[in-house]
Order: C-alpha cells, then structure tokens, then sequence
C-alpha cells in the first residue's frame, strides 16, 4: 500500500538520506548527494510548514517504508506550481512515482494553480516518460519560470494544464 503524506518531523530524516543519496540526486546538480545538517533540515521544515499551502512536500511510502518524496511550489501571480519528485532507486518503475506525482497535480490544482510544470534534465528519460505519461506537454520555457532561476538550456520544460 502506497502512502503519501504532507512531510512533518517524523519524516525529516527520511528527507535528509534521500537527498544525501547521490543516484537520487545526480540529475538535479548534486552527484555526490546533498548533506544538509540537523539543523538544516529542521530550518527548511519550519519553513516550509509556514509556507503551506503555497508550497507543500509530501513523503511516500510503500508498506511503511520510505521511498521518497514529491512536492510543489505556487507562483500565485502566474497560476503555475513547479513540481519536484525524487524516489530511491528501490521504488523507480513500479507506479509509485505516477501515484505520487499526480497526488502532487491534485493537491496543486486544489490549492490555486492553473498549471504545472517540470524541467527534467535532458538525461532524466525515465523522468521524461513519466511526465509524458501524465499528459504533460513540452513548451517553451516562460520567462517567469527562468526568473526562478531555471536554465531552458540545461533542462526540458513540461506543462500540464488544469483544463
């Protein structure tokens, strides 16, 4: 049984070894892993528990085990919400991922989005076949979306439409 639910402090630790995984983190700019502190960690969830429902992030598990996680952002101006979703490599291929990403969808489009989007790295084709899978449709990046930061040069943007 897959269970998704909004992270809190009983997950943290969870998090913190899923981003510390470098197979997990190697097509988001950390092939070694992000190793983010206690502290860190406790800072980023209080952060993000003030932010919600703006933003959320969600762990799964499958049978009590953890797997990973998936999340979103709103940029209220634009009606759009980044999405974000990691997994161990234990858990890739077997739907978890599609019952995560699209819990993620949901809870965006409930929360004020109109779109979402993602921009897999090129080499991400597993990424890439989910996102297509879902319905999402490569476009142009927009320029709000660079704003964040994002390089239409080093990644793929992907949008699905709430309609």
């Amino acid at each position: 049984m897959i269970t998704i639910k909004e992270t809190t402090m009983a997950d943290i630790k969870n998090v913190q070894s899923l981003w510390a995984d470098g197979d997990v983190m190697r097509f988001v700019g950390f092939p070694e892993g992000l190793h983010e502190t206690d502290e860190a960690m406790q800072r980023w969830l209080e952060r993000l528990e003030a932010a919600r429902p703006t933003e959320n992030h969600f762990s799964i598990y499958e049978n009590g085990k953890y797997c990973g996680e998936a999340a979103y952002g709103l940029d209220k101006e634009h009606g759009s919400a980044g999405l974000d979703i990691k997994l161990f490599g234990f858990a890739r291929g077997r739907g978890i991922a599609t019952k995560a990403l699209s819990y993620a969808i949901e809870e965006a489009f409930k929360n004020g989005a109109e779109t979402v989007w993602v921009d897999p790295n090129p080499g991400n084709v597993k990424a890439i076949a989910l996102y297509q899978r879902l319905g999402f449709q490569q476009k142009d990046m927009p320029q709000h979306v660079i704003a964040l930061g994002e390089d239409p040069a080093e990644n793929i943007y992907f949008e699905l439409c709430r309609a």
